[in-house]
């Protein structure tokens, strides 16, 4: 059975978080993706860094993390992108039915 997962990503701006949005969805690698708004991050990339970014989190199939990741890298503007996935250990069954139907076998559809 597919196994329903949670990516997490970042993105710079809005815009770009909804061009990666609609890239995953548009490639039905991801059912459904959520755009949660400015975050501030602090990290260290040559130095410390505090920068406003956009956080999203994708519904998709673990079968697909490997394309959804190249897709996220194909249209990303950062070197090093935020893409990190966990598996949804319980939900509403016709939720994650809903996931797995969306996204396994309907690329190219």
């Amino acid at each position: 059975m597919t196994e329903a997962i949670t990516v997490y990503m970042t993105a710079g701006s809005d815009a770009e978080a909804r061009k990666i949005a609609e890239a995953l969805i548009d490639a039905r690698l991801a059912a459904c993706v959520n755009i949660l708004g400015p975050i501030t991050s602090v990290f260290y990339w040559d130095g410390v860094q505090h920068e406003e970014e956009v956080a999203l989190v994708a519904k998709a199939s673990r079968e697909d993390f490997a394309a959804l990741n190249a897709k996220v890298r194909e249209v990303h503007s950062y070197d090093c992108p935020c893409v990190v996935a966990w598996p949804i250990a319980e939900g509403d069954n016709a939720f994650v039915q809903w996931i797995r139907d969306e996204t396994r076998g309907k690329r190219g559809a």
